[in-house]
């Protein structure tokens, strides 16, 4: 059985480095993923958008390459999360705690 390639193994000190726990820099981490996720949708469904037609036509869903084009091109694109991995890893990210607000 093979491992999927996508699939890639994490230090979690240096995740827990960052902020000084592990749960917090998760916490960061994922938030900024849902933001980015957020995004996509927003930007897919618009370009999508253009292709809605009030009458469901089967031949229609069969015919509009473009459509699919589109739709496989955010399929291939990297998942939000490992983004959000990488730009928290490379401090391009910016947070604030509640201790400093305090």
């Amino acid at each position: 059985m093979a491992a999927n390639p996508s699939i890639i193994t994490r230090d979690t000190d240096k995740l827990a480095a960052k902020t000084g726990n592990l749960y917090e820099s998760v916490a960061i981490i994922s938030r900024r993923s849902r933001q980015i996720a957020s995004k996509t949708k927003e930007e897919l469904n618009n370009k999508l958008a253009e292709f809605a037609s009030g009458i469901d036509n089967l031949e229609e869903v069969f015919e509009n390459r473009e459509q699919i084009e589109i739709s496989k091109f955010y399929e291939r694109q990297p998942k939000p999360t490992g983004i959000a991995i990488e730009e928290f890893m490379e401090d391009k990210l910016f947070w604030r705690s509640n201790e400093e607000e305090a």
